[in-house]
């Protein structure tokens, strides 16, 4: 494999640097800052929408931890560290929780090692890995270590099911499910131009352009991804929606592009 600095590419921009620019975070390029600020003339309202998207997050990983019992998690397309992390989210409501954070970015790579260090009654691993590659990621020692198969398990995939095009999403999202036990749950947020289709879809195309292409879903195939779980209510709704807090008090839900749901695998 080649090493961490000749596997870093400068020269094309990466979602989860991207991601960490618009949101004000400083683990990027500028061919990646160049993208963040194309992105945000088409629609200006995309940091609002970004920091939603990871409060879904914050809220689907404490309602797990502390509503539902659950105390392990697999987190499918970490991003670049910004607190609160999962681990830290969950170890608040129970320190022995166990998080398996999956990136491909050598930079959130390098980042990981570092910062996702959890509490010391539980544990946090990381692998360096693909969602397209899901047996890299069932299979890899820190999942086998970590995550225990009779136990349910809070599948997480927030952010990412936009970059993962048909017909390898639904394929993808079943084989990370298939292994977990009945009680598991998969969180899971879904890009949609449902709201803001002309920015939206403008946003997409920048992405595309950028040489990640992306898929917007409208909301009867968001919820389509959760056929045959048990849906926690509200169901699938657009993420400021979802049990929502003081914080999503006045978010204009013309600023949201994205559904998220939490759904029980019986």
């Amino acid at each position: 494999m080649a090493g961490l600095h000749e596997r870093i590419d400068t020269s094309t921009a990466h979602s989860a640097r991207v991601y960490d620019y618009i949101l004000g975070g400083k683990d990027h390029y500028v061919v990646d800052a160049e993208a963040g600020d194309a992105m945000c003339r088409h629609w200006p309202a995309l940091p609002v929408h970004m920091k939603e998207n990871r409060r879904f997050m914050h809220r689907a990983g404490r309602f797990l931890a502390q509503e539902r019992g659950v105390r392990q998690f697999l987190d499918i397309g970490t991003g670049l560290p910004t607190a609160p992390n999962l681990h830290e989210v969950v170890q608040e409501v129970a320190p022995e929780s166990r998080v398996v954070y999956v990136d491909n970015d050598p930079i959130v790579l390098a980042h990981a090692r570092a910062l996702l260090q959890g509490a010391s009654e539980g544990a946090t691993a990381y692998v360096d890995a693909d969602m397209h590659e899901p047996d890299a990621i069932l299979d890899s020692p820190q999942f086998q270590a970590l995550i225990d198969l009779d136990e349910p398990v809070g599948l997480m995939i927030i952010g990412v099911l936009h970059f993962i095009l048909p017909p390898d999403d639904r394929r993808l999202v079943q084989r990370l499910l298939d292994p977990l036990p009945s009680g598991s749950y998969l969180a899971m947020t879904i890009g949609t131009g449902d709201f803001a289709p002309e920015e939206v879809g403008r946003v997409a195309e920048e992405y595309t352009r950028q040489g990640m292409p992306m898929v917007l879903r409208d909301l009867r195939t968001a919820t389509s991804f959760f056929d045959g779980m048990e849906p926690v209510e509200p169901g699938v709704t657009q993420v400021h929606t979802w049990r929502p807090g003081p914080e999503q008090d006045g978010v204009d839900g013309r600023a949201i592009a994205m559904y998220g749901a939490v759904a029980r695998k019986v």
